[in-house]
């Protein structure tokens, strides 16, 4: 396909019309992603994601600067002297949160060939026979061998599960050259096992989008793509102890409370149980007995390796988590007026109202699963999202990546080294505004790109 290189930017009434409600006259400061939590205040642009909300107060500051704590704690392996810190592993990807949200960011994908890097993990399951009471539930189970994830490290005694690693094919696509990354596990796996790689991915404004309406994301699915414009997203649900729960977290809606999240990341990442998943092992399975079998921390000082209080002090850094002020936006209006019209902000949706005095938010995110074509596929089900099937990440802070993060890398697996590598590997239901992108004048395109960078 041959990019335009005029001005011309043709469109049909339905963007024109999303254009308009995206962008109306009576959208909410667009300097403030996070409404009236929004931080004003000039800090080292290294830690820009790593601020409280404006307007906490002392007690909420108190629980914050605690939290933090635990989020940067560098955990150790039981039995230690530090029985506060101690109940690390047995197996393990990381011994802290931070490690892998580098200044509250997203984590960095290699840069070549060769061993992943901290913070991208190969995320493993079967397929399996479920009754949930949830229409169109895929369900699965850990990999009976290795569990739910790869864990690549492992306390003294103990050998990591495997050391994979990822190479990566060149291929051209409309002028822009794309990685296509093939994953070696680095271990033999069932032929049923699935394999998903997942980057870790910023964490600030995580609070605010636990506090949308669950009815107003619902109300934006689509399924059967009833309006007919191409895109028909849908809500994943989560099974819990309460009955199903809308998703909202995690690259497929997979989780579907911040707490939970938290959890998942200190069984699964750390090796550190906790009152919702209180296995002192973390995701060692029954065919790994030395792992099930080494010492943990659960029961020194503490019921579970991190107790309760900690749990909750942990979930309330993430909930506090802000974002930047955004420069002038008149420098990017016309980049934002294209990111419309050509059909972006049908799935990353740019505004939502909050309850209370935070106001409007701007996550550019719809919050739930579209079908993102075969490029993008990890062909692993989760809940009731398929292979092809991603929620919408938002893009809130996308332009300050690098400085957080220390480089730039995009999509679920970091394989997009650019804002235009990632936009070229959509496909389903973002393959028109993917198309359009592509035909868009230099200029335009630069244009769209620059406002995406001011996010």
């Amino acid at each position: 396909m041959t990019r335009r290189t005029d001005t011309m930017r043709p469109v049909g009434l339905a963007v024109l019309c999303a254009a308009s409600l995206a962008f109306g006259p009576a959208a909410a400061d667009e300097t403030a992603p996070a409404g009236a939590a929004t931080l004003r205040r000039a800090v080292p642009v290294g830690e820009v994601f790593s601020q409280p909300r404006t307007g906490m107060d002392a007690a909420a500051r108190m629980e914050f600067v605690l939290g933090k704590a635990m989020f940067d704690k560098l955990w150790v392996a039981s039995p230690s002297s530090t029985k506060a810190s101690d109940g690390l592993g047995p197996l393990y990807n990381a011994r802290s949160c931070a490690l892998c949200h580098p200044g509250n960011g997203r984590a960095l994908a290699p840069v070549g060939d060769g061993p992943l890097t901290m913070g991208l993990v190969l995320r493993l399951s079967v397929p399996a026979e479920a009754q949930t009471g949830i229409e169109g539930y895929l369900a699965t189970l850990p990999d009976p061998t290795y569990g739910a994830q790869l864990q690549t490290d492992a306390v003294s005694g103990l050998t990591p599960e495997a050391a994979p690693s990822v190479r990566y094919e060149a291929r051209a696509s409309d002028g822009v050259e794309l990685r296509v990354p093939e994953y070696d596990p680095g271990v033999a796996l069932s032929a049923e096992t699935m394999i998903s790689p997942r980057l870790a991915p910023p964490v600030m404004g995580m609070g605010l989008i636990a506090t949308i309406p669950e009815a107003n994301i619902r109300a934006g699915a689509d399924p059967e793509d009833a309006d007919g414009d191409g895109i028909s997203g849908r809500i994943n649900l989560v099974p819990t102890e309460a009955g199903p729960q809308l998703g909202r977290f995690g690259w497929k809606a997979g989780m579907a409370s911040l707490p939970a999240q938290v959890a998942d990341a200190f069984s699964h990442d750390i090796g550190v149980s906790s009152p919702l998943l209180p296995e002192g092992w973390g995701d060692c399975t029954e065919a790994q007995a030395a792992c099930r079998a080494a010492p943990h921390g659960d029961g020194d000082v503490r019921g579970t390796e991190i107790d309760a209080e900690a749990l909750a002090l942990t979930t309330a850094y993430v909930a506090g988590l802000t974002l930047p002020a955004r420069p002038d936006p008149a420098a990017t209006a016309e980049g934002r007026d294209l990111f419309a019209q050509i059909g972006c902000a049908a799935c990353h949706r740019v505004e939502w109202q909050l309850p209370g005095p935070i106001g409007a938010i701007r996550p550019h995110s719809d919050f739930l699963l579209h079908d993102m074509g075969d490029g993008l596929a990890d062909h692993r089900p989760e809940h009731r999202a398929t292979g092809r099937e991603w929620r919408t990440p938002p893009l809130w802070g996308i332009g300050r990546t690098t400085q957080v993060s220390g480089g730039a890398f995009f999509l679920h697996d970091g394989r997009a080294r650019s804002l235009s590598e990632a936009i070229h590997w959509h496909g389903g239901e973002g393959q028109n505004a993917r198309d359009r992108f592509v035909m868009l004048s230099i200029r335009d395109r630069d244009a769209l790109l620059a406002y995406l960078e001011s996010l």
